[in-house]
């Protein structure tokens, strides 16, 4: 593996896409595939950040009742009437799982003024307006101000927002680790994929043994 792409556990930040409630809840048209599984990896990701005063990033979708800031693929159903990622709604907020505090709510006038919440001690919100969590924000003048150099990603709906955001991480030149089982909708293929990429591959437990004793023990493929 190139030296540019192997990660730096010193200058690392962890994404947490789309871990909001109406990912997760039952008949919801968003709802994701291996959560059961995925969360518990997810919540320790966060506890081990948290552990360390490591910089959080939760990249979150709000989506406008007139569809006005939607996806050309879904404007049109939200125009019609259905509800889903809506500021200020309970299914737009983060699940509690993964939240640092039972208290924290999200704030949509701040979110969507492409401003940065802070929920937590180096924990942040972000609203992104399409699939990428860089898109239109101000995520990558973010992590370069606080000196990061390797985003460790996890969280829902890695066929849109999860596998946009490794794609546009890399054109940023950032190191990256995909945490495979704390992903939901993620496919063996497409993660295979990204790893011949120059994207490091680690399971849970391998992202916890790096993050605790200093260096990666699973490379791309």
């Amino acid at each position: 593996m190139a030296n540019y792409c192997v990660p730096d556990k010193g200058k690392a930040a962890l994404l947490c896409i789309s871990a909001q409630r109406d990912f997760i809840t039952p008949g919801s048209p968003l709802r994701a595939c291996g959560v059961r599984s995925a969360l518990p990896r997810m919540r320790k990701l966060l506890g081990a950040f948290r552990d360390e005063g490591a910089p959080i990033f939760h990249s979150v979708r709000l989506y406008k009742a007139d569809g006005s800031n939607v996806d050309a693929c879904r404007r049109q159903a939200v125009e019609e009437g259905m509800r889903i990622l809506m500021p200020g709604t309970l299914g737009a907020e983060l699940i509690d799982e993964v939240k640092p505090s039972a208290g924290v709510r999200l704030d949509p006038e701040v979110l969507l003024a492409g401003e940065f919440q802070l929920i937590g001690e180096n924990e942040f919100v972000h609203y992104r307006p399409r699939w990428g969590a860089f898109h239109e924000t101000g995520l990558e003048a973010r992590l370069r101000a606080l000196e990061v150099t390797t985003l460790v990603i996890c969280g829902f709906s890695f066929s849109t927002g999860g596998r946009a955001s490794v794609y546009e991480a890399s054109a940023r030149d950032f190191r990256i680790v995909l945490v495979a089982d704390a992903l939901c909708n993620a496919t063996e293929d497409a993660v295979r994929e990204l790893g011949r990429m120059g994207i490091y591959l680690m399971d849970s437990a391998n992202c916890l043994s790096w993050l605790g004793n200093g260096g990666p023990r699973s490379a791309a493929a």
